[in-house]
Formats: C-alpha cells, sequence, structure tokens
C-alpha cells in the first residue's frame, strides 16, 4: 500500500475505518470473510459501555499515538481519536518533549466534530486540575506561588497556573507605591476568593506576611533585649530616621544615633532593603517599642577631643554648615566646632558668614575653647591673623591727631574710618567747647575727612574714642584762669528751667543760677519773674573744673549790696551808738520778716 494512503487511512475518521483500532479489526484484503455475529454484538456492547463513560467537560486520560510538526493524535479510549494542536505541547522554551506512548491529561471539550473526531484541549485540561488545586488550596488555606504578570486596576494580575488578581491593599503589609517593580517576580500568597464560574480569583501576599511576621515576632521578643546586638533590614526612611525589621517587629533608628558626625537625611547613611548591624538601645515590652542606636557600635571621637584639639591650637576644618549667629566647620566625622560671627573679622563687621565663608571650603581656624560632656568646641577665625587694633594703639598713642573719613553720623555721635574696618567714635560732647550740639549734622557731614584727636583705645573690647574740639584751645581753662569764687561777673539769661535759669558768660561758657540763689525771696516759677535775654550782675560761688560746671547766684548780689549800704550808714552815723544800733537792729528785723514771710508762703 502507497504511503500517501497509508496515511489518509490512519487520519480518517472511525466510521471509514481507519482508526488504530479500526485498523486492527478490518479483515485483511482476500479474506473476504464475515465476522462472527457473537463477535460484532461483543463489540457493540463495549462501544456502548465506553460511550456512556465519556462526558464533555471531564477531564480524561489519553495516549499519545502520533506527533507531527502541527498536531498531536491522542487515543482516549473512545470510539475515534482526538487531534490536538502541537503548539499546547510547547514548554517556555518552544520545544515539544512529548513523544509517541506518552499518557496525558486532556479536556473532552466535544465527544465528536464534524469530521467524527474527539475535540480535547491539554491546556483546558491543565487549567481544569490548576482551578481544582486553586480550590483545594483555598479550602485548605494553603500558600500558592504565582509570578507577577503586569500592573492592573486596583493592583496586579498574577500567574499562578490561571490568570489570578492581587489586589494593591493585600501586596505588602505596608502600601507599596511603585507596583510595577514587582513585574516578574515570584511572590508567596494565599487564595481569599475563589469564583471557579466567573473565573475569577482574589490572592492576599499581605495575609502570607501577616502570619511569618507574627511566628518571627514570637522568637525576637523572647530574645530581645536592651544592649543586644543584632542584624535588621531596613525596612522603610523618613525625615527623621529609618525602620528596621528585626525579625517579625519594626525598631526605629532615629537620625540622631546613625552617625556621630552631621546628616541632613538619613538615606545619606542607609538605603531601603540593606542589612545593617544595629543595637538596641531602649525597650518597652509592653508597647513592643523599640529604639535602635547604629552610631554606638563606632568609637565616640569626642572622648579624645580634648587630647587633639587643645585650647590655643590651630586647626583646619570643613564649613558643613551656616547660620545667621556663625559656621559650622567639621573637624573630623563626627566632632564639629562654631565659628562665631563675632570670631571671623578683627576689623569688619560680619552681618552673615556667608559674606566671609562658603559650604564645602576648607579653613584654618584657631581653638577657642573646648567642652567635651556639651560637644561643643569653639573657634575663631580672626585669631589667625594679628590684632589691627593691638597695632592701632602702637601706631595711635592717647593724644596723636589723625585723619579720617566720617562713615556715619547718629544722634550721639560721629564715626570716623581711621583705616579699613577700624571706626572710631567722636562723641557729641567732644564736637565743641563753646557750641551747644544737638546733633552732629550741625557741625560734620557724612563723607567728610577730618582730623581729631586720640582721646582713648580700648583694644579688648575694639573702641576709639576721638576728639574734634581737643584740636582747639579749651575755653573753660581759659575762663577758670581769670574767674574765681567770689567774683561779680555779668550774665545773661539763656535758658530758664524750674530748678533755675542757664546764664551765658562768654561765649561758648555757661553757668547755672539755682532757683534758690535767684531772690532774697522765694522764687517757684522762674519764668514769672526773670526772661531770657535779660542780663543781671551775678556772683561766682562754685568751679567744678572736672566737670566744667560753674555756680552762680544774683540772690548774693543783692546781698552784698545790702551789706556795703549798711557799712555806709555806719560812717555817716560816726559815733553815735544809739542811731547805729537802731540801725542794726532794723536791719535785722527786716531779715526777720523776710523769712517769716518765706515761712507763711511754704505753709
Amino acid at each position: 500500500m502507497p504511503e500517501t494512503e497509508k496515511t489518509e487511512r490512519t487520519l480518517a475518521p472511525i466510521g471509514a475505518k481507519t482508526s488504530a483500532t479500526a485498523q486492527a479489526e478490518e479483515p485483511e484484503p482476500g479474506e473476504g470473510a464475515a465476522p462472527d455475529p457473537e463477535e460484532f454484538e461483543r463489540l457493540l456492547d463495549m462501544y456502548d459501555v465506553s460511550f456512556k463513560n465519556f462526558a464533555e467537560g471531564e477531564v480524561v486520560k489519553g495516549i499519545v499515538l502520533q506527533v507531527s510538526d502541527s498536531e498531536v493524535i491522542v487515543d482516549v479510549g473512545y470510539k475515534s481519536e482526538g487531534i490536538i494542536p502541537v503548539d499546547e505541547f510547547r514548554d517556555e522554551t518552544g520545544k515539544i518533549s512529548i513523544k509517541v506512548g506518552d499518557t496525558v491529561d486532556v479536556l473532552l471539550e466535544k465527544t465528536e466534530d464534524k469530521e467524527g473526531y474527539v475535540v480535547l484541549s491539554k491546556e483546558k485540561a491543565e487549567k481544569m486540575k490548576v482551578w481544582d488545586d486553586v480550590e483545594r488550596a483555598y479550602q485548605e488555606r494553603r500558600v500558592v506561588i504565582g509570578r507577577v504578570i503586569e500592573r492592573v486596576k486596583g493592583g496586579l494580575a498574577v500567574d499562578i497556573g490561571v490568570r489570578a488578581f492581587l489586589p494593591g491593599s493585600q501586596v505588602d503589609l505596608r502600601p507599596v507605591r511603585n507596583l510595577d517593580s514587582l513585574k516578574g517576580q515570584e511572590l508567596r500568597m494565599r487564595v481569599i476568593k475563589v469564583n471557579k464560574k466567573r473565573g475569577n480569583i482574589v490572592l492576599s501576599r499581605k495575609a502570607v506576611l501577616e502570619e511569618e511576621n507574627a511566628e518571627k515576632k514570637r522568637d525576637t521578643l523572647e530574645t530581645l533585649e536592651e544592649g543586644k546586638v543584632l542584624m535588621g533590614t531596613v525596612k522603610n526612611i523618613t525625615e527623621y530616621g529609618a525602620f528596621v525589621d528585626l525579625g517579625g517587629i519594626d525598631g526605629l533608628l532615629h537620625i540622631t544615633d546613625m552617625s556621630w558626625g552631621r546628616i541632613n537625611h538619613p538615606s545619606e547613611v542607609l538605603n531601603v532593603g540593606e542589612e545593617i548591624k544595629v543595637q538596641v538601645l531602649k525597650f518597652d515590652r509592653d508597647s513592643e517599642r523599640v529604639s535602635l542606636g547604629y552610631k554606638q557600635l563606632k568609637a565616640d571621637p569626642w572622648t579624645t577631643a580634648t587630647l587633639k584639639y587643645p585650647t590655643g591650637s590651630r586647626v583646619k576644618g570643613k564649613v558643613v554648615s551656616l547660620t545667621d549667629y556663625g559656621a559650622f566647620v567639621e573637624l573630623e566625622q563626627g566632632v564639629e566646632g562654631l565659628i562665631h560671627v563675632s570670631e571671623m573679622s578683627w576689623s569688619k563687621k560680619v552681618k552673615h558668614p556667608s559674606k566671609i565663608l562658603t559650604v564645602g571650603q576648607e579653613v584654618e581656624c584657631a581653638v577657642l575653647g573646648i567642652d567635651q560632656e556639651a560637644h561643643r568646641i569653639s573657634l575663631g577665625l580672626k585669631q589667625i591673623e594679628s590684632n589691627p587694633w593691638q597695632e592701632l594703639a602702637d601706631k595711635y598713642p592717647v593724644g596723636a591727631k589723625l585723619r579720617g573719613k566720617v562713615r556715619n553720623l547718629t544722634e550721639f555721635g560721629a564715626f570716623v574710618e581711621v583705616e579699613e574696618g577700624i571706626d572710631g567714635l567722636i562723641h557729641i560732647s567732644d564736637l565743641s567747647w563753646t557750641k551747644r550740639v544737638k546733633h552732629p549734622s550741625e557741625i560734620l557731614k557724612k563723607g567728610d575727612t577730618v582730623e581729631a584727636v586720640v582721646l582713648n583705645i580700648d583694644a579688648e573690647n575694639q573702641r576709639l574714642s576721638l576728639g574734634l574740639k581737643q584740636l582747639a584751645t579749651d575755653m573753660w581753662d581759659e575762663f577758670f584762669a581769670h574767674h574765681k569764687v567770689g567774683e561779680i561777673v555779668e550774665g545773661k539769661i539763656v535758658r530758664l528751667t524750674n530748678f533755675g535759669a542757664f546764664v551765658e558768660l562768654a561765649e561758648g561758657i555757661e553757668g547755672l543760677v539755682h532757683v534758690s540763689e535767684l531772690d532774697e525771696k522765694r522764687v517757684d516759677k522762674p519764668e514769672e519773674q526773670f526772661k531770657v535775654g535779660d542780663t543781671y550782675p551775678m556772683k561766682i560761688i562754685k568751679i567744678n573744673e572736672g566737670e566744667k560746671k560753674i555756680g552762680l547766684s544774683i540772690k548774693a548780689v543783692k546781698q552784698d549790696e545790702y551789706q556795703k549800704d549798711l557799712e555806709s550808714y555806719r560812717e555817716t552815723a560816726g559815733s553815735d551808738r544809739s542811731t547805729l544800733g537802731d540801725a542794726i537792729r532794723a536791719a535785722q528785723a527786716r531779715v526777720v520778716e523776710d523769712r517769716k514771710d518765706e515761712a507763711e508762703e511754704e505753709e
């Protein structure tokens, strides 16, 4: 028989007597004998039983009869074979490992198609088996393993043999922001819902993790104690620290316990998923709160800081931070010092450290002081250079004259720049000997170049006092040289107050007539009896050369005149004692009367 004919007979339906079973039963050509009636009846019964044992939608076992490039013929013991596309037998690499004689599970989709073949499916049979396994896993609460296929709305699509759904809320113990990162990963999950008719399977990885963590947590809590060093996994990072999984229980590693040095953010030291060694600092068994330390596993650099950085020594460091009040300099990891803004320049008034320093800059500075317990080191930048204020004292001794530019005017004086960054103050009281200056702008202007006398230098406090009036002759000294207490001088009232009257004795020279020295009678309101501009003779009753103060009295002049009148009367009266006595008594009576009047006014 030709090969093509044999093939056609092999692939023809059972009704044409071409199946493997039919070929065995078909008489050879030339025999021509009819089959035995009893045998034929037996065969019909077998066909009947076989037909009754098959039902559509069931998974049955079959034997591979033939494998071609396009299909596989499988005998399931039915009246005809089934044909399955060869692609259903390919593995992930595309290879076909099935061979003739192998037993396979197939799904009987249809007992007979138009051509008389049984409709079978290997893939659907496998899925039916998977569904059965999924239902058993659901009932027995078993863990299933699946591979993440893709991200879908609300969660992930997972392949567990069939397509299943893993909600985003069930992916992990904590919300996962990037679900796409799980694509292709194999996960251990539990089936929490299954509906075979709708083809719906819902999974939960969170349930598995919770059970695993609960078991780990029990073991961890039994051995956890303060001071213990153990391994942990960085689970999450925040601005204030990191949460470390110690095995079913999380501990907080605060940012201050990560490094002895400065850290702006925990991510500078740790990464999520990183395994680290930590020390238990505090453990509250009731609340299950654990505080961890990372830097504690290394030596504290401050223990040797006093030896490395003694006061007065020069050190080098890197500027790591700038604030309004200074700059922090890292001398080594974990050890920082502060250069206060006042210690940055001898002469310049530094408003902000950024005017002199920048972050990352290497600087040399002097150690001004160290407090090991408080972890503080005071540093100075200006101490690296010589102090120009010390040099100033040698350059401009007290009494020396210098020139400078008026840089600023205030209510109390004028600041004059003597050298770059060094200002001296001319106080308002040192602007003029004679003129009463209300504001420095009456004599000086900003930008003027002036000559002044050095009055005092305080290098420690960086203060320089200058004088302008000292360039001229002191009018007060000249006045005191020519006038003494007891002299009568002419004075003009320039100001009236409730305590007396200020009197101008000469240009720039003023004295005070106290209210008690204005008149022999009590004066309560000087402005009612005296006027500005009036001139009176007055007696100098007090002089204070140091404070440049002069005390005057108008009343004393009147009393002197009275005494002169009395003496003149005595001279003209001659030796007449009774008349002189009467005059004296009369004068005494006037004095007593005046005192009575004053007493009555006080009452």
